[in-house]
């Protein structure tokens, strides 16, 4: 039996930088298109980092990781660095880093907290994938991007006019270290994606998405055994996923053997 670390500030903040590294990673990857079109810019602001995308005003692209109790002295430069860019943003707060003192003076600055989310991990087991009948998945070629970009939008319940821009941001981290990209099909119909990236031995699931009218098929299943898989080739030490909690994702992380790390608390300025 393969024995699964318990939780300490120790490995929650291992888990934290894994999500860290890849968001680093695939940001710094966009930023380093030619003349940096999406605008990006990441910066450091004692032990948290902020991340800003011009042209994606999401939540996801533009928040602060990593933020600490002891970082109460860089919080209003980090507003600073947000509002001159005229950009909403939103602080990403895991419980061993916080305290009363954070959460107080980020509540004195006009925040407030909009959401939880999960944080699960696990050990790579070794066990091969079993995927249900009709279920097949292989690593995404490289002139594949613009069915990944359909896909993608299509499983997330975007626009399909963003697929190329989807395309385009996800096709530049193919030869960038650490990141694979998987493909997967349904009774041989090309029925959803999914990313993993590894850095210092811990394997993200990094995303995951199935077209409609192939759910319920098991995809998302394998797609978690699968990159478990993987990550067990590469001798990873660690397999870390993240998802809504209680969510149909975070039931099939648990389904697939991973365990809650923590849940992270969302911080956003009251409008």
């Amino acid at each position: 039996m393969v024995k699964v670390p318990v939780v300490t500030k120790e490995l929650s903040e291992r888990l934290e930088q894994s999500e860290i590294d890849y968001m680093t990673s695939r940001v710094l990857a966009i930023k380093e298109r030619e003349g940096n079109p999406m605008g990006v810019e990441v910066r450091k602001f004692g032990r948290a980092t902020a991340f800003y995308v011009k042209e994606m005003p999401w939540g996801t692209f533009n928040t602060v990781k990593g933020i600490a109790s002891n970082d109460i002295d860089n919080v209003d430069e980090i507003i600073q660095f947000y509002r001159e860019r005229n950009r909403s943003f939103q602080f990403e707060i895991i419980p061993s880093k916080a305290n009363a003192d954070l959460l107080g003076y980020l509540s004195d600055k006009g925040f407030r907290q909009n959401g939880f989310h999960t944080t699960l991990y696990g050990v790579p087991n070794g066990n091969l994938a079993q995927f249900s009948h009709g279920v097949t998945i292989r690593e995404l070629k490289e002139d594949e991007f613009e069915l990944y970009g359909k896909l993608h939008c299509l499983g997330t319940g975007l626009n399909l006019n963003g697929a190329s821009y989807v395309a385009d941001n996800n096709r530049v981290l193919y030869d960038r270290p650490g990141w694979r990209f998987f493909i997967g099909f349904v009774e041989e119909h090309p029925a959803g994606v999914a990313v993993m990236h590894i850095s210092n031995d811990v394997a993200s699931l990094t995303f995951a998405a199935t077209v409609p009218e192939f759910r319920r098929r098991g995809l998302q299943t394998a797609f978690l055994q699968k990159r478990i898989h993987e990550a067990e080739l590469a001798n990873c030490e660690l397999v870390v996923g993240q998802a809504s909690y209680a969510s149909t994702s975070q039931n099939n992380m648990e389904r697939a053997g991973l365990r809650i790390g923590y849940t992270r608390a969302t911080w956003v300025e009251e409008k």
